[in-house]
């Protein structure tokens, strides 16, 4: 594992679509430590695999994920990639029978429906043998604090929002800890402008692990050499390994 568990996000979308089996087989392929995934629920409640709300320029389709049920969702070209054609929207139980166990999976619970984290605990249940490689994340800390009382002993991480620019550390370390607190977390994921030595030691000191999500460049994987970062999601897996494998040699 090296110096840090690197986290493929959404895949990696190499001429492929994102969130797709085929970008999370391309993760698989090139060394990632784990994959990240977004949840998202159909029309009539079905766990999908998509990242954002509306299908509008990720599909052949418009309108928002949760106005069409699963069939309907079934039908739709995805675009994005040099050969996006036989990748279809996934479903969530397809993508835990397809690599729970081969590597990490890192399950964002996107939400907002109250109903989502029991639909998703309960596909979860099949696969808890393998909770030790999986951790669902969420910017809704109802959510994570639901799974956590369905799925105890599964880990569940706060994903944190960008802060506003007024902010300065001494606020960002409060509304991360506090939050992370809200949700029951282990985890309390911060982007890299969020970071500094005074927010990681105050979140740390707080009980919480840092991980870290959009390190996409040189500056931000020194960053987390720095600030011993063990763990994080980057869109540029590549370059993660490659920095990585400089840090073993």
């Amino acid at each position: 594992m090296g110096h840090f568990e690197i986290v493929a996000h959404r895949g990696v979308a190499d001429g492929v679509p994102e969130n797709t089996l085929a970008a999370f087989e391309r993760a698989v392929d090139l060394g990632a430590d784990a994959i990240e995934l977004d949840v998202r629920l159909s029309k009539d409640g079905v766990p999908v695999v998509f990242h954002n709300f509306y299908l509008d320029g990720r599909t052949n389709a418009s309108g928002p994920v949760f106005a069409h049920t699963f069939d309907e969702l079934r039908e739709l070209q995805l675009v994005g990639g040099e050969s996006p054609d036989g990748c279809l929207i996934p479903t969530f139980r397809e993508v835990l029978e397809a690599f729970a166990g081969r590597l990490g999976l890192e399950i964002e619970l996107k939400g907002p429906e109250p109903e989502s984290s029991g639909i998703v605990a309960a596909e979860l249940q099949r696969f808890r043998h393998l909770w030790d490689t999986m951790e669902v994340t969420s910017y809704e800390p109802a959510l994570l604090v639901d799974i956590g009382r369905r799925c105890a002993g599964l880990a569940t991480d706060l994903l944190q929002r960008r802060s506003e620019d007024w902010m300065k550390p001494d606020v960002v370390a409060y509304v991360a800890v506090q939050t992370g607190r809200l949700a029951g977390a282990r985890a309390v994921h911060l982007h890299p402008t969020q970071l500094s030595a005074e927010v990681v030691r105050t979140v740390r000191t707080a009980g919480f692990k840092v991980h870290a999500w959009d390190v996409n460049d040189a500056d931000s994987l020194h960053m987390m050499k720095q600030l011993e970062i063990p763990k994080f999601d980057t869109d540029n897996l590549r370059l993660a390994l490659q920095f990585r494998r400089g840090l073993d040699g």
